[in-house]
């Protein structure tokens, strides 16, 4: 299995808007829950969110991890778009 620098690698390459935004991607183990706890950070606003294993494998591959998505999308949504702090 991948690390959580090729993980993030992976997530970034999926969603351009990401990079577009100037956002801020980590990932780190979660021993608590077995999964990845991937973290957005821009500016002073930060969102955490797990991934589950099988989604991490799925977005290695190239498949878009769509729970993710959702949560990249609200992000986006809420600290870049709707008060005008991240880069467009």
């Amino acid at each position: 299995m991948s690390g959580p620098t090729e993980i993030a690698a992976a997530i970034t390459a999926l969603y351009p808007e990401i990079a577009r935004h100037g956002i801020d991607v980590s990932v780190a183990d979660d021993p608590a829950t077995g999964e990845w706890l991937v973290t957005m950070r821009h500016g002073a606003h930060s969102l955490s969110t797990h991934l589950g294993k099988d989604d991490a494998a799925a977005c290695l591959r190239g498949i878009s991890c769509a729970a993710l998505g959702i949560q990249i999308g609200r992000f986006v949504e809420n600290y870049c778009l709707g008060q005008g702090e991240c880069p467009t």
